[in-house]
């Protein structure tokens, strides 16, 4: 292994003697045998013959419009303006990485200033970052920040039972170092946050957390209460939300919440295979909480001349001063997805924004009718894109006689949530046609 990957063959003695082995195989003794074998790679090909072979394989792809899909649960196909993609591949943006000096990078400053602008409206708080890597690690970064701000005398974080699974992981994995407790509270019959549940799990939480909607698609009812509940006992309230529910609720800063987390990408940018993304994260204009704020905040100043002027007001990160009393390590962050969604959010304005959700609610209300037809819906409420249904036969069987109708079925939860059976999540955006809803329920019944 050594002699055919490490190129250092003159001082290969000597560094094994430093170490205190003989020889390499000595080195590499512990690596089980035929652990190491050949990789298994063709003969090289000419780059038409790759184009061609390439092309062979994209063609079995299907687009959404060839093949409606009706799979949501944290990714959702939304309609994105054309002019969104041309501008994000302007040179000045697509070759932005992170700006170690940054106020040369006065278009990228902007950009990003502009960005945390635009999600302070929508979310109802003044102080946003310029993006985190997604939601999950956004609520992982929201729940430490709740610990520091108690100085780590409060080492448990109160969320949902049905808080989304992947971000629950990812959750975890963040508080796991720090042995931060999560705690769940489980829902009520209508699939909502039990209250009571709450009251008696709060007591010493750093944080208290909750969707908007929540993984089952319904409209938390009692946001404003659980905040009152969650300050009662000290703690700190945060909310997660899909930010384009936010032209058709109140924000959730108005609503109590100290920290806001979300998923910037749901605007200006496609499905990617579920990356990459960007986390908002945003909290109230109080100087312990800002300096306890991952990531790093762009300002708006002026030079001296008295001219405007962008930089960085904070940037608590491991790759600059002070390492360690940084509050995260967020290094590239998804700058180019957060200018991708200001752009978009920009072009929708306050009006569009609340049209889309209108368009959205709307659809969503339709996919809840339609399936309500010929199966149970478990949980009454409003529902926002995902809609909850449970079945009578087992939901595999269903999603593959559905594919086979060129029909992309819902996502099965019963590995997740097994109490709720044969169960799985049907999602409407506004890119839902009424007749690929009509042409799903015909597949359904045909398999019912």
């Amino acid at each position: 292994m050594g002699k055919h990957y490490i190129p250092n063959s003159a001082h290969k003695e000597e560094m094994l003697k430093e170490i205190g082995f003989s020889s390499i195989e000595e080195l590499f003794a512990d690596v089980p045998e035929g652990f190491i074998k050949e990789f298994n790679i063709p003969e090289g090909k000419s780059e038409y013959e790759v184009f061609m072979e390439m092309n062979e394989i994209l063609s079995k792809n299907k687009t959404v419009l060839e093949m409606p899909t009706f799979l949501g649960a944290g990714t959702y196909f939304h309609y994105i303006p054309a002019h969104v993609k041309y501008l994000i591949e302007r040179s000045e943006f697509l070759t932005s990485y992170t700006p170690y000096q940054a106020e040369i990078s006065q278009g990228m400053l902007q950009a990003l200033f502009e960005y945390q602008s635009l999600i302070a409206e929508l979310v109802g708080l003044p102080v946003v970052n310029s993006s985190m890597y997604d939601w999950g690690s956004a609520l992982g970064e929201a729940a430490l920040m709740t610990v520091r701000l108690h100085r780590g005398k409060r080492l448990k974080f109160v969320v949902p039972k049905h808080t989304h699974p992947e971000r629950m992981q990812v959750l975890k994995t963040y508080t796991r170092g720090a042995n931060i407790e999560i705690v769940e509270v489980k829902w009520n019959d209508r699939g909502q946050v039990d209250l009571e549940d709450l009251k008696e799990k709060v007591n010493d939480a750093s944080g208290v957390y909750i969707e908007i909607p929540n993984f089952f698609g319904l409209l938390e009812e009692n946001v404003q209460e659980i905040g009152e509940i969650a300050h009662e006992a000290g703690a700190y309230f945060v909310v997660g939300v899909d930010p384009t529910i936010l032209g058709i609720v109140e924000a959730p800063g108005e609503l109590g919440a100290d920290i806001v987390v979300g998923e910037a990408s749901y605007f200006g940018n496609p499905m990617n295979f579920g990356g990459p993304r960007a986390g908002i994260f945003a909290t109230r204009n109080e100087p312990q909480l800002i300096r306890q704020m991952p990531g790093r905040i762009i300002g708006m100043t002026k030079d001296a001349e008295g001219k405007r002027a962008f930089v960085m007001t904070l940037q608590t990160r491991e790759q600059h001063i002070r390492r360690a009393k940084a509050t995260s390590n967020i290094c590239s962050n998804e700058a180019l997805v957060a200018v991708a969604a200001a752009i978009h959010i920009a072009t929708l304005g306050p009006k569009g924004i609340q049209e889309l959700g209108e368009v959205i609610l709307k659809n969503t209300a339709y996919l809840k009718k339609r399936l309500s037809e010929i199966a149970e819906i478990p949980f009454d409420g409003v529902n926002f894109k995902d809609v909850l249904v449970k079945f009578e036969k087992p939901y595999p069987e269903i999603h593959e006689h559905l594919l086979q109708k060129n029909i992309h079925g819902g996502y099965y939860i019963k590995p997740h949530f097994p109490e709720l059976g044969e169960s799985a999540l049907f999602a409407a955006t506004e890119t839902t046609r009424k007749e690929w809803i009509d042409k799903l329920i015909d597949a359904l019944k045909e398999v019912l």
